[in-house]
């Protein structure tokens, strides 16, 4: 089967700039990489999220991805099928890592994404992100690690 590649490739930088976005609060940018009607569905081991629209969706990710947390979002191993030269799914591999300062907890997991993809006006956008975990480790911590460098700190929302 012939892949259109500069498509699969511009799909990859699509979920690249996605985690990017997330994990440093760039919510501006993370609005172009949406439609609008887009959809998510993140189930982990003690919570489900859902929401719709995209506008509904980085509101929701602006109280997630805060001030007082470290994120890092790592997604690997591409599986890119292409249901029309306008729509593609994809399955990622994630690993993740959260540090909530506000709840002193650590979350380190990984899980499977699930995307729809569609094209519009010749650029790839998300219209439905999902993903199940694989695993979940949730840890407390009394005492914050020694944070030398918090992106998040000076990028993300500042909750009351």
């Amino acid at each position: 089967m012939p892949l259109p590649l500069e498509d699969l490739e511009l799909i990859r930088r699509l979920k690249y700039r996605y985690c990017r976005c997330i994990d440093t609060a760039s919510f501006d940018e993370l609005r172009g990489l949406f439609v609008e009607d887009a959809s998510v569905c993140y189930v982990g081991g003690t919570y489900r999220f859902e929401a719709q629209g995209r506008d509904s969706i980085l509101d929701a990710l602006g109280y997630a991805f805060h001030a007082e947390a470290i994120a890092l979002h790592h997604v690997n191993h591409p599986e890119i099928n292409f249901v029309s030269d306008t729509e593609a799914t994809g399955v990622w591999y994630l690993k993740d890592w959260f540090l909530d300062l506000r709840n002193k907890i650590i979350t380190d997991g990984s899980a499977l994404y699930r995307d729809t993809y569609v094209k519009r006006d010749g650029e790839w956008l998300i219209k439905r992100a999902t993903y199940e975990r694989i695993y979940e480790i949730v840890t407390p911590f009394e005492q914050a690690p020694n944070i030398t460098a918090h992106w998040l700190a000076r990028s993300g929302k500042r909750l009351g």
